[in-house]
């Protein structure tokens, strides 16, 4: 899209990811359906460094297994809209409750900015995140916020536009699974692969399969299976 860049907020309920996404897009927002779905998301604009960024705010949501309709809303874009930057919202004084959230947009997608907001509240309780650590743990940047205060804006921004631009690349670390699972894996990665191409991790949808998720199955079939071709 040019200058043009699709920026998806992804988090936990009561984060602070919608605070976010309305201190940065303040009045330039507007509710639309996308990709010919039912389902409105908010999205709002912010101009930056001669690019506009359009920002997508998906459902809060605990995890993205498709176990509600907001989870599949949220994962399906993700996955299957690929938006240039997924930021990751934790909340500072909760987070190994988030970090479930963030692993697994890292399984799924690139492009990741894990963005650590209330960070004022944690200073409050004693709590200090050495976000350099985590960098190197999870293989994304990692930005420290408070959204209320639009405390890190400029370096959250900034870190946007290194990551469209290809300044940063981002790396994220690839969990790794008991020696059964990593097995089947294995086995099923290459099939899938050959579905789906490069376009979606077949890491991440052979894991999925795995686990029985029948609503990934049903959408990759609407997406990448021909008309009149039945499995």
């Amino acid at each position: 899209m040019g200058n043009e860049y699709r920026i998806a907020l992804a988090g936990n309920p009561n984060t602070g990811k919608s605070t976010l996404f309305n201190a940065l897009t303040g009045l330039r927002q507007h509710t639309g359906n996308w990709a010919g779905k039912t389902v409105s998301l908010a999205q709002g604009s912010v101009s930056f460094k001669n690019k506009t960024l359009h920002f997508i705010d998906l459902p809060g949501t605990y995890s993205l297994f498709s176990n509600s309709k907001d989870e599949e809303v949220a994962r399906n874009y993700i996955v299957f809209e690929k938006p240039d930057v997924t930021l990751v919202v934790l909340d500072a004084t909760s987070l190994e409750r988030n970090f479930n959230l963030a692993l697994q947009v890292l399984e799924m997608t690139k492009n990741v900015i894990v963005c650590i907001n209330l960070i004022d509240e944690a200073e409050k309780q004693g709590i200090r995140i050495n976000e350099r650590l985590l960098m190197n743990r999870m293989g994304v940047p990692v930005v420290k916020i408070s959204a209320r205060n639009k405390q890190g804006f400029p370096v959250l921004l900034d870190t946007i536009d290194r990551i469209v631009t290809g300044e940063i690349e981002c790396h994220p670390t690839q969990m790794q699974y008991s020696p059964e699972i990593e097995a089947q894996i294995g086995k099923i990665e290459p099939k899938v692969r050959e579905v789906v191409g490069d376009r979606i991790s077949a890491r991440w949808i052979s894991l999925r399969l795995l686990d029985g998720d029948e609503a990934l199955l049903t959408e990759l079939a609407k997406r990448f299976v021909p008309e009149g071709v039945s499995g």
